[in-house]
């Protein structure tokens, strides 16, 4: 049971860094007190060698040794990719 690694899938956010996206998963938890479901945002930054993922996208990443300080994260492959308007 060495190699089992997360695996999450999310929305990009932000692609502004180089090498590097933004990607907020969605999930639901329950209030320990109520019972309710909630739902919450988590942000993780992946890798991205290629720049590929773009603001939008569903992306699926993986877990990964620490690569800066923030990033533990890379990306696996694009599930749904946004197209982008040209300017006019």
């Amino acid at each position: 049971m060495r190699n089992v690694r997360k695996k999450l899938s999310g929305t990009v956010i932000s692609d502004k860094m180089s090498k590097t996206i933004t990607v907020a998963v969605k999930y639901d938890k329950q209030d320990s007190l109520y019972g309710k479901s909630v739902k919450k945002i988590s942000k993780f930054y992946a890798h991205d060698p290629n720049e590929d993922a773009q603001i939008g996208d569903m992306v699926s990443i993986e877990e990964t040794r620490p690569l800066s300080k923030l990033k533990r994260f890379r990306l696996v492959k694009i599930l749904r990719s946004v197209k982008k308007v040209s300017d006019l």
